[in-house]
Order: structure tokens, then C-alpha cells, then sequence
């Protein structure tokens, strides 16, 4: 099995606004490895955001090419791009994004209702799963019902569903005080070392240094790209 899950070869990304255009990924290329923890960081404008969009399958590079899971994703219409979505991508977000009047178990089994999955199947998968992240006592509680913590772990619940390929997670921690960053990132890290492929975009370094590796964006160009520095309690 190839071990590349993430393959982007000189990804440009192009907006026009008005008369003016606005290059945003101006030449990107780098590889991500299954199993690895991978920090994005960039000052605002840096081009941080289109990269998740497109690494998303959310944008499409305006030229340069994409390999998911070996699939060049670049070529793909926007039905194919769902799909890969739904079946190769888990998404963490800063807002966690949960329905409000939906329990925990609903909630978490929500992407499995649109890939068509039996709901004695869904329901079973998403106990699971909550138990993996430790909600195994909260299932059937509202997001009003839990803390800040808990609302983003049943958000992991939800992006790891589907046993994606890659975890993508965008601010995760940006809602929370820091110990329950510290909890979330302690999470994070336990995915990790059972193999999990994670991609953080963060603007906070030390968020980033939980990550095994940093890529570095500046102006749309990737500026720097090796081990991050050492993770502070």
C-alpha cells in the first residue's frame, strides 16, 4: 500500500475580486505521510485557509495537481468531491458545527446517514466511537447539555466515523480555555499514536507544537517544512 495519503505537486489557487486577482496558494508542493501529525500555520493572508479548503476537497487547485489516498482529486466534479468527502475526510471545527437539538449519538452518526447506513448500524457505530473519545456516558445528550470539551470530542466522534483517511481540523481549540485545549490536543495525541493522518491549521505555535511536523505558508508559498519545536505543557 502506498504510504502517501496527502500528495499536492505546485497547487496554485486564484480568486478573482472584482478587476483584481488575488493569488492565494501561489506554487505549493508537499507530501503527508499516513500516521502523520501535521501542524499548517501562516500569518492571516497566507494562504493557510485555501490550503485546507483545497486539501478538503472544499476548493479545487486552479492548476497544479491533487493525489488523496491516491486519487487525483483535482480532476473530480463536484458529486465525486462529495463523496470523497463523506467517505475519505473527517472534519473538526473551531465552532464544532453540532445540531443543537440532536443528542450526542445523532449527531456523531449524521455522515453515516447520508452514505445510506442502516440506523440500527449507525447507532451502533457511533456508541462506539463516542466511547473511543470518551463520551461513552454522555450519548444521549444535547449539545446544550455539554461543556465546551465535550461538544468538541463529540465533533472528533463525528469526523471519525467514517474512518477517514485524514483528519483535517481547522482551529480546533479556538473556542476553548486552555485546559480544555489541553485535553482536546491530549485526544489528538492518542489518535496519532493509533495511526491516525491529522492536519491542524493553527495560528497558535504552541497548538502547533503538539504536531510531529509544521509546514510553514507565507504569501502562498511554503516558507519552511520539518519537525515542530518542542510541545509545552
Amino acid at each position: 500500500m502506498n504510504d502517501i495519503a496527502i500528495d499536492i505537486r505546485d497547487v496554485t489557487r486564484t480568486y478573482k475580486m472584482g478587476e483584481v486577482e488575488v493569488r492565494a496558494l501561489r506554487g505549493v508542493s508537499f507530501t503527508i505521510n499516513r500516521g502523520e501529525y501535521v501542524a499548517i500555520m501562516g500569518p492571516s493572508g497566507s494562504g493557510k485557509s485555501t490550503m485546507m479548503n483545497v486539501i478538503g476537497c472544499l476548493d479545487r487547485p486552479s492548476s497544479g495537481t491533487y493525489l488523496l489516498d491516491g486519487t487525483d482529486v483535482s480532476k473530480l466534479d463536484d458529486g465525486q468531491l462529495a463523496e470523497i468527502r463523506l467517505k475519505k475526510l473527517g472534519f473538526i471545527f473551531q465552532g464544532f458545527n453540532l445540531l443543537a437539538r440532536t443528542d450526542a449519538i445523532k449527531n456523531v452518526s449524521l455522515p453515516l446517514f447520508y452514505a445510506g447506513v442502516p440506523a440500527r448500524i449507525r447507532t451502533e457505530r457511533a456508541v462506539a466511537v463516542l466511547t473511543t473519545v470518551g463520551l461513552g456516558d454522555r450519548t444521549h445528550h444535547k449539545p446544550n447539555e455539554l461543556s465546551g470539551g465535550q461538544q468538541q470530542r463529540v465533533a472528533i466522534a463525528r469526523a471519525l466515523i467514517n474512518d477517514p483517511t485524514v483528519l483535517l481540523a481547522d482551529e480546533p481549540t479556538g473556542n476553548l480555555d486552555s485546559a480544555t485545549s489541553a485535553d482536546v490536543l491530549g485526544l489528538f495525541s492518542k489518535l496519532h499514536a493509533e495511526g491516525r493522518t491529522i492536519i491542524m491549521v493553527t495560528h497558535d505555535e504552541e497548538i502547533a507544537a503538539n504536531a510531529a511536523r509544521v509546514i510553514r505558508l507565507r504569501d502562498g508559498l511554503v516558507v519552511s517544512d520539518g519537525p515542530s519545536g518542542q510541545k509545552i505543557a
